[in-house]
């Protein structure tokens, strides 16, 4: 980028090289100058922004985790409504799984960066893990209104589909492979573990056992 032309969102700016970085090098290849050339700018415009590139990486992690979690925070409010397996899709994926890679492939290379979240945005905010803290709460919300059997595991359930999320954000090809096969495990979890409709609330053709 050609000196003196001002760049809008500087720190957005930087934060979106660094995933572009991480996404094509691994986050092992991940440094200041290896940031400030992606992004096509001097290597001084990170530090004039950034008491240093640690301080950068945290802000960074900060601000996608926060991202995550804002999109992750309003399933709870949907239990009730629509259908769980429906409601649990569109929460796995209200953050498009191309934009969790490059978060995920960090905080997995460095530990140390979600303490740093979680110390800002509190627990279970950091990563996938306010998506699988969403998860829980509205699981828990769907079994007291029973549409999730009394039985059925809430946080389990919820840290599977994380699981299964994490692995396909880290694995698949392409973005509607890994939409297509949430879908699927999600349906195959959750048919295991909706509630069955209450006695007296037969389907239409079954016979009523014949009273004694």
């Amino acid at each position: 980028m050609p000196r003196g032309v001002a760049i809008p969102e500087v720190r957005q700016h930087l934060f979106t090289a660094a995933e572009q970085v991480i996404v094509r090098d691994g986050p092992a290849r991940l440094s200041g100058r290896s940031v400030t050339a992606e992004a096509g700018v001097a290597i001084g415009l990170l530090h004039r922004h950034f008491a240093d590139f640690d301080a950068f990486l945290a802000d960074y992690a900060v601000d996608r985790a926060f991202l995550i979690s804002a999109e992750a925070a309003a399933l709870p409010e949907r239990a009730g409504t629509g259908t769980v397996a429906g409601n649990l899709h569109d929460a796995l994926l209200a953050t498009p799984p191309a934009a969790l890679l490059a978060p995920v492939r960090l905080l997995a290379s460095r530990p140390e960066l979600a303490e740093r979240v979680r110390a800002i945005l509190g627990e279970r905010a950091a990563g996938l893990d306010a998506i699988e803290s969403a998860l829980a709460a509205y699981l828990a919300a769907e079994r007291r209104l029973g549409r999730l059997a009394a039985a059925a595991d809430p946080a389990a359930l919820a840290l599977a589909l994380v699981g299964v999320l994490h692995h396909l954000v880290l694995t698949a090809e392409d973005e509607a492979g890994v939409r297509t096969r949430i879908r699927h495990t999600v349906t195959a979890l959750v048919d295991g573990s909706t509630a069955a409709a209450p006695v007296g609330k037969r389907t239409a053709g079954t016979a009523e056992p014949p009273s004694r």
